[in-house]
């Protein structure tokens, strides 16, 4: 199929995007220093703020390990050593504990609702105090659940038990939703494993063409988040140790992923996040996202922002994105959970000085 051709060159008032997205981790001391942080550079720019994922989960799902390790049905094998390929310690992995019925198992709480209905307190009490603005929604992001079964769960055993984990999630999503008015809440799924089965890098471990299985299963989590809420998903190809799982060719998999899910989904995405790696502003890495068809009300949000060479490195990004898209917002690739708290500040400016303030204008439906 031959390839479209970019739009013009963009006028110098296209070199900034319009408006911005924290996309989850914020490594400060609390939900509260993270409101007022955001508030204070960013009124303008954000839809929607998350709490940060302070403390326990500023390692996104590994404190999820304590979870697996209170089930009385599971048993824990412990992993030793690295894992040279990603530069990360090997895990603990669990499995059924002998004669237990894997289809007769059930999680506990998670923990998520708990975070969730804490923070939400605090969101109240920092936008009724005017730290934050009054349109901002109450962000919860949360792994898809294949992302901890995969890491957790031994391999023979993951499809056996990802129905029970899945089912905790949306327990989890459900007390959340019950407690939180729809018109205050925003939910973004993170999915960096289905996008890492997309690229052939994690095997698969159900029956079936992983890229139907997994859009399935993202389906599924869409329609359990309430209608009047927000919904949103970060197409992510990893963090650890500010490295991904596999450097990205291009947008390619990300847009036919974000293609699928806005096919199949029953209810409106309200946004989506692709990344974009720091070294890549470059139109062979943009021009995939020409083929975007996304739901007209999509917001869409690049990961460009990057500390290393700040506004001049990301405003040469967003150039290039400007030539294969009319509208998109801000991010950085990931949450900056793996940075120190002394980089969020300036974080947070490159994203104010590269942005228009105000909503993202919505991308043109296909044709």
């Amino acid at each position: 199929m031959p390839q479209a051709a970019p739009m013009p060159e963009p006028s110098a008032r296209r070199v900034r995007a319009q408006g911005a997205h924290l996309v989850g981790s914020v490594p400060l001391e609390s939900a509260a220093a993270v409101f007022h942080a955001a508030g204070e550079v960013l009124p303008e720019h954000l839809r929607r703020i998350s709490d940060g994922e302070t403390g326990v989960r500023s390692g996104w799902i590994d404190w999820q390990a304590s979870v697996f390790r209170s089930q009385p049905d599971l048993v824990e094998t412990e992993a030793t050593g690295a894992d040279g390929k990603y530069g990360s310690r090997l895990r603990a992995r669990f499995f059924p504990r002998p004669g237990v019925d894997p289809a007769q198992l059930r999680f506990g709480a998670l923990g998520y609702a708990d975070h969730a209905l804490c923070s939400y307190v605090e969101f109240r009490a920092a936008r009724d105090a005017g730290v934050i603005p009054r349109h901002w929604r109450f962000m919860v992001a949360m792994p898809t659940p294949l992302a901890p079964v995969n890491r957790f769960i031994e391999a023979d055993h993951r499809a056996a038990l990802e129905p029970a984990y899945e089912a905790a999630m949306l327990a989890e999503l459900a007390t959340i939703a019950a407690a939180v008015p729809h018109e205050d809440l925003a939910v973004q799924w993170d999915a960096p494993h289905e996008i890492g089965m997309w690229e052939g890098l994690f095997p698969p471990f159900f029956d079936g063409d992983p890229r139907v299985e997994t859009v399935a299963r993202l389906a599924r989590l869409a329609a359990a988040v309430p209608d009047e809420a927000e919904l949103g998903f970060h197409l992510c190809y990893g963090d650890a140790q500010h490295r991904h799982f596999v450097q990205p060719k291009d947008t390619g998999i990300a847009v036919a992923l974000a293609n699928a899910i806005a096919e199949v989904a029953a209810r409106p995405i309200n946004w989506l996040h692709l990344p974009v790696p720091r070294d890549r502003a470059d139109d062979e890495y943009f021009a995939p996202l020409i083929g975007l068809r996304l739901h007209p009300e999509t917001e869409l949000y690049l990961g460009l922002v990057h500390l290393t060479d700040g506004t001049e490195g990301t405003r040469e990004r967003i150039r290039t994105a400007s030539r294969y898209l009319d509208a998109f917002g801000v991010a950085t690739e990931c949450g900056f959970g793996r940075r120190p708290p002394e980089d969020v500040p300036a974080l947070l400016r490159i994203h104010r000085d590269v942005a228009n303030p105000g909503p993202v204008p919505k991308l043109p439906p296909p044709v």
